[in-house]
């Protein structure tokens, strides 16, 4: 067992950051004081970072990285005292949430080697947030190490950029994925590799639709979309659909957290559930209302992306069979619509397709109204002479 079993298909990357973690036990060079994680989704970008914290935690002398001993295992779970794990469940990080993370990370390691800060969707900051960050990176205390993790270094302020050094993780072979399913979650070979290709190789995606019955029969029926849309009046109605769709897969992710985030406000002000709150009290309630208001929206967000992305694999098949191209489809389980999108249109006009469905997630990240970001797209996708 090692912290590195789970960050799949990437080697390259697994090698640098080992000789990092040696080269801070010897005091030699080669660990760097800012790392900056990059890798499409699913790649493991998260996996990585937290591996790398919990080998450079490790306490075995002769394995860094073992996966047994106290420092590796409550850094894997997020528990270790110096490894402080930051993430958003918003749309982007306030400057409110970033400056205590500074100040913490001036603090000296008080249980491992190093203060590990590891911060998740680092591209969901603005650039004043980034700016009260960047002090804290180019002037880091001796034993404080950053982690940031985003899709690409674009995505990351060039100050920042600048100073980190830079792993980039690539998307794992569908089999790798399909055979830590197997070893980890004792799924069978078949359903687990189906699950690895229609999921792009995103780790945890291919887990939830080899686990979940109900998220592989939303996806069919997502795919089947584009065979359904004769006119724009069918393309109107998918695109309702699809919004209905993802508004209710975000509400099922976030309402029993809500919910249990609200009682347990109420009881830390005493205040009872059904009762009237006093004006005093209000207040901070609707902050919490609030916060949860934005969750909502990045995680309806992140449900149409995925749809979206979904979709372009499905327009990348159909241009495979076009083509003849000797490769594996993604879609297996959707081979007749793919074939019959493929005898129904030319090349051209499934490249034009792809394009719209990169356009319409471009508004979505630009916060469009997704209404009226997904109307365009799927009017974009109906037969055309």
């Amino acid at each position: 067992m090692s912290v590195w079993d789970e960050v799949v298909g990437q080697e390259q990357v697994v090698a640098t950051l080992r000789d990092a973690v040696a080269a801070a036990r010897s005091g030699g060079p080669g660990m760097s004081h800012a790392w900056l994680v990059t890798g499409p989704p699913g790649s493991g970008r998260s996996v990585a970072a937290r591996a790398f914290a919990a080998a450079l935690q490790c306490t075995d002398p002769d394995e860094p990285g073992c996966g047994r001993c106290q420092g590796c295992t409550t850094a894997l779970a997020g528990t270790h005292g110096d490894v402080t794990l930051v993430g958003t469940e918003k749309v982007i990080f306030s400057i409110d949430e970033i400056r205590p993370l500074v100040s913490q990370a001036q603090r000296a390691p008080s249980q491992g080697r190093w203060r590990v800060m590891l911060m998740e969707d680092a591209d969901r900051m603005v650039e004043r947030t980034s700016n009260v960050l960047l002090k804290a990176i180019e002037e880091p205390p001796p034993r404080t190490v950053w982690l940031l993790c985003a899709p690409s270094p674009e995505d990351v302020l060039t100050t920042i950029r600048s100073r980190c050094r830079a792993v980039h993780l690539r998307v794992p072979d569908p089999r790798a994925v399909a055979e830590l399913l197997v070893r980890r979650d004792g799924l069978p070979a078949d359903v687990a590799l189906s699950a690895a290709r229609a999921a792009q190789s995103h780790i945890g995606l291919a887990r939830r639709l080899a686990r979940d019955p109900e998220a592989r029969e939303r996806r069919r029926r997502l795919l089947a979309v584009p065979t359904s849309i004769r006119g724009v009046g069918d393309a109107v109605l998918a695109a309702a659909d699809l919004i209905e769709i993802s508004t209710v897969d975000a509400r099922r992710a976030t309402e029993e957290r809500d919910a249990a985030e609200r009682t347990e406000l109420l009881r830390t002000l005493g205040a009872d559930a059904g009762s009237r709150l006093p004006p005093a009290l209000r207040g901070q309630v609707k902050t919490l209302e609030d916060d949860q208001k934005r969750r909502a929206t990045r995680a309806q967000r992140d449900v149409l992306d995925r749809a979206m992305v979904d979709l372009l694999s499905l327009y990348r098949d159909v241009l495979v069979v076009q083509l003849g191209a000797d490769v594996d489809l993604v879609n297996t389980d959707a081979a007749e619509e793919v074939r019959r999108l493929a005898a129904g249109s030319t090349p051209e006009q499934s490249v034009r397709r792809m394009d719209a469905v990169g356009v319409a997630r471009e508004r979505l990240a630009g916060n469009v109204a997704p209404l009226l970001a997904v109307e365009a797209m799927m009017v974009a996708l109906r037969p055309q002479g």
